[in-house]
């Protein structure tokens, strides 16, 4: 199964909600399962962001999931949409990297960013879902905090939703482990 099944599997399987199909189908429109998840850290290549979205899901179900005080459907939300905010984000372009066996310049491709909404890191990913799909607050806080200090250095109104949030803090650790461990060779860029 390719991530993008065994994402849209996960999906239609989990997330029920109203708008949830509205949701997904704006998805098929965009770049999202195509588009690279960073441009030359963990899967920057081709299905990378959808390859990281389902890795995430599959680690927060593994590591943190409570069948008695969680609800399947928010970690399938946050896990698989919480960096929507990358779809249309990314563009292929190149650029001349030297040959070292050779010593000739050549071109190389890369992803560069090309960011046509810049609202930001998780707050622009909670703003497109909600256009489709309403979150509840978790989920919202969720998204919105996964990054922890990577992205905003608000740390009082990190360890706020941290506080309040479990499922804030299950998100951004699975986020993690999926980036730095599960993910570490995806890359397709050299650095």
């Amino acid at each position: 199964m390719t991530p993008k099944e065994e994402f849209i599997e996960i999906y239609t399987k989990y997330i029920t909600r109203n708008g949830a199909d509205e949701l997904l189908e704006w998805l098929k429109r965009t770049d999202f399962f195509t588009a690279p998840a960073s441009t030359k850290y963990h899967c920057a290549c081709e299905g990378g962001l959808v390859m990281h979205s389902v890795s995430v899901f599959n680690t927060m179900m593994e590591k943190h999931y409570d069948e008695e005080t969680d609800n399947i459907e928010s970690f399938a939300i946050c896990g698989l949409l919480h960096d929507l905010c990358k779809a249309q984000f990314y563009k292929v372009s190149s650029r001349n990297v030297k040959n070292e066996q050779t010593g000739a310049w050549e071109k190389v491709p890369y992803y560069a960013i090309d960011d046509q909404f810049p609202y930001g890191h998780g707050e622009k990913s909670v703003f497109l879902i909600e256009r489709k799909m309403h979150l509840k607050i978790d989920e919202a806080m969720a998204i919105r905090w996964h990054m922890g200090e990577f992205g905003d250095k608000n740390s009082n109104s990190i360890s706020l939703a941290y506080e309040r949030y479990p499922l804030a803090v299950k998100l951004h650790l699975a986020d993690l482990e999926s980036t730095y461990l599960k993910e570490k060779g995806t890359s397709a860029v050299n650095k």
